[in-house]
């Protein structure tokens, strides 16, 4: 553990990173889950509207050091290329 003042403030200050980045992390996670869900009970509308708020849950995450930028957008690559198919796939 650490002794020193500022080893402690740093320890203080990765703890509340951790759950910060922690909670980032799972809200991304949940919205790309959402999309994926509606996927499956091809309910093509929403999981294009919940795409959206996918896309900038993820950039936010970027920008705020949580992902990193490639991971999140080859997230966003694969969620769009599967709305877009089940999109192209449904008849109209």
């Amino acid at each position: 553990m650490a002794n020193h003042p500022s080893a402690l403030k740093r320890a203080r200050q990765s703890k509340t990173r951790k759950l910060r980045n922690l909670a980032h992390k799972t809200r991304a996670k949940s919205v790309v889950k959402e999309v994926r869900a509606l996927l499956e009970s091809n309910d093509t509308a929403q999981a294009q509207e919940k795409l959206k708020k996918a896309v900038s849950t993820l950039h936010r995450s970027v920008s705020k050091g949580v992902l990193h930028r490639k991971k999140a957008s080859r997230k966003i690559s694969r969620l769009a290329r599967a709305v877009n198919r089940a999109v192209s796939a449904k008849p109209a």
